[in-house]
C-alpha cells in the first residue's frame, strides 16, 4: 500500500516539476528572443544565452534532465551565442547534455543528433600565445565556424572544435575529438578522430564497423 502511495506522489510531484519547467523554458525563450518555427520540446529545464540570432526550426528536442537520458548527462543543455554571431538547429534534431558556444556562426541541420554531453565551440575562448592570455587580448583569439549537415549523428562525449563541417549522414564515435572537417557518408572515431570507414547499408558490413569502434573507444 505504501509503494502505491509513494509512486502516486510521486507522479503528482513530476508533474508539477514538469509544468513549472515549461513555463520557465517559455520564459527564457521568449527572453533570449529565440526564433523558433515550433516551440521546442524540452526535458527539464534550459539555459540559454542569446546576444546574437538563434533560430530553431521545427520539433527540436532537448535533454535536458538527467532522466532524459540514461547514458548518463553530467549537467542541462547550455547554449550560448555572442552578440554579433548566428546559431541554427534543423528541424527534428535532438540534443541532449549539450553545451554550445557559438561566438562567430554555428549550423547544424534537419535530423542531426547530438549524444550526451556532447560539446560544440566555434571558438579558441583564449588566445594561444601567452602574452596575449596575460592581457585578455580578444583580437587574437581564434574562432571559425562550424557545419554539422543533415542526419548526422554525433556520439556521446565527443567534442566538434572550430573550423569543423561534418558532411550528411556522417557518423562520429563516442568520445571523439574533431579537430578537422569530416565528408558525407563516412565513420569517424578517436581523439583525434580520424577515419573508420564509409557508411554503408549492408548489415554484415555496419556490424564490422561498429565492432571496430567499439575497440577503439571502449
Amino acid at each position: 500500500m505504501l509503494i502505491y502511495i509513494a509512486r502516486f506522489i510521486l507522479n503528482k510531484l513530476d508533474r508539477i516539476n514538469t509544468f513549472f519547467n515549461y513555463q520557465a523554458n517559455r520564459l527564457v525563450l521568449k527572453y533570449n528572443r529565440i526564433i523558433h518555427k515550433t516551440f521546442p520540446i524540452i526535458d527539464g529545464r534550459i539555459i540559454i544565452r542569446n546576444k546574437g540570432v538563434f533560430r530553431l526550426g521545427e520539433a527540436v528536442k532537448f535533454n535536458c534532465a538527467i532522466k532524459s537520458n540514461f547514458v548518463g548527462l553530467h549537467k542541462t543543455c547550455t547554449l550560448a551565442v555572442a552578440k554579433g554571431a548566428y546559431l541554427e538547429i534543423g528541424d527534428h534534431s535532438g540534443l541532449s547534455g549539450v553545451s554550445i558556444y557559438c561566438s562567430q556562426k554555428i549550423v547544424l541541420g534537419k535530423y542531426v543528433n547530438l549524444g550526451g554531453n556532447v560539446s560544440i565551440w566555434d571558438t579558441d575562448f583564449h588566445p594561444l600565445d601567452f602574452e596575449a592570455r596575460r592581457i585578455h587580448d580578444v583580437s587574437k583569439i581564434a574562432s571559425s565556424p562550424v557545419y554539422v549537415e543533415d542526419d548526422v549523428f554525433i556520439g556521446a562525449n565527443t567534442l566538434v572544435l572550430k573550423g569543423v563541417t561534418i558532411g550528411t549522414k556522417s557518423i562520429i564515435g563516442a568520445g571523439s575529438v574533431v579537430t578537422r572537417s569530416i565528408p558525407s557518408h563516412q565513420i569517424w572515431a578517436g581523439n583525434p578522430a580520424r577515419y573508420i570507414r564509409d557508411v554503408t547499408s549492408n548489415p554484415i558490413q555496419s556490424e564490422i564497423a561498429c565492432e571496430t569502434m567499439n575497440n577503439m573507444l571502449f
